[in-house]
């Protein structure tokens, strides 16, 4: 009987020490997450980069042919003011 008992005392510690372990580990991943909430420069940094990957999309996604229409309508118009006060 004493083998049996003297046997389950280190698979005790073993699963004690593993608990510990984990806890430690959730611990230091919930520590890190209020650092995380707490550090508003790196919050707004990071809202700062999304609005403007947001912005560089939305201007990405812009098709060029009605820019183009104004531009060469811009330029047309010039070149019709040029020859008509050469007139």
């Amino acid at each position: 009987m004493s083998g049996a008992g003297q046997a389950s005392v280190p698979e005790e510690e073993q699963e004690l020490s593993r608990q510990i372990e984990r806890t430690r580990e959730q611990v230091g991943r919930t520590v890190e997450q209020l650092a995380a909430k707490a550090d508003v420069k790196a919050m707004a940094r990071a809202k700062a980069a999304e609005l403007t990957g947001q912005a560089k999309g939305l201007i990405a996604n812009r098709h060029p042919v009605p820019l183009a229409v104004a531009a060469a309508a811009l330029v047309a118009g010039c070149i019709g003011l040029l020859w008509w006060k050469k007139r």
